[in-house]
């Protein structure tokens, strides 16, 4: 079954965290901040199940992914800024970044103002890529990092009450797992790749 490979590569993220501490963390989800797929969802649920267990504090798991999130943003902020929209054109699909994703970038900073970034801090994918539009929007570099921090930070707890809620009822959720592994992992993998897909199909 499908668990069998899956379960080992989640155990690989359980033990970085664990080995690594709060500066694991912060490194996969600076990672994570750098238009890398390296999904939070991940990595901040397996610090919340050892939480569960006491081997971590909440607060300082997701203050821990927060910092780390604004570590890896403003790489990827400052190479927009100076890349810019040329830069999309010519390497904007092995970013993920599309002309389309500027365009909405475009359209939630002009009716939201900076606090466009603070709400796509707490989207799922969309997270993960708006540092680079933010940078060629050329937003005012304190407000994006202040919302940067924020956003990610309520991101982080919640994802880390996600996994301590996991670890509470593990039983439970290892055993839908493995009944419906490969619905889960199917719904997933569809859902990348159609992301993926929409980005390549427009260069």
């Amino acid at each position: 079954m499908l668990h069998q490979l899956i379960d080992p590569i989640l155990q690989m993220i359980r033990d970085a965290v664990a080995a690594w501490g709060y500066p694991g963390i912060a490194i996969m989800m600076a990672i994570e901040s750098a238009n890398i797929p390296l999904p939070s969802e991940a990595i901040m649920p397996t610090a919340g199940i050892l939480v569960q267990q006491g081997k971590m504090n909440i607060h300082l798991a997701a203050l821990a992914g927060a910092v780390g999130c604004v570590i890896g943003s403003i790489p990827s902020y400052f190479l927009g800024m100076y890349g810019g929209r040329p830069f999309v054109e010519k390497y904007g699909k092995w970013i993920l970044v599309s002309h389309k994703d500027l365009e909405d970038a475009d359209k939630w900073v002009n009716r939201w103002g900076d606090w466009a970034f603070f709400v796509c801090r707490m989207l799922p994918v969309v997270r993960t890529f708006i540092s680079f539009p933010a940078g060629v929007l050329k937003a005012h570099f304190g407000m994006f990092t202040l919302f940067t921090f924020v956003g990610s930070l309520i991101w982080c707890y919640f994802l880390t009450w996600v996994g301590i809620k996991f670890g509470e009822n593990m039983e439970v959720f290892t055993d839908l797992w493995h009944k419906f592994d490969i619905a889960i992992v199917a719904v997933g993998a569809a859902g990348l790749g159609w992301y993926i897909y929409r980005h390549l199909k427009r260069h």
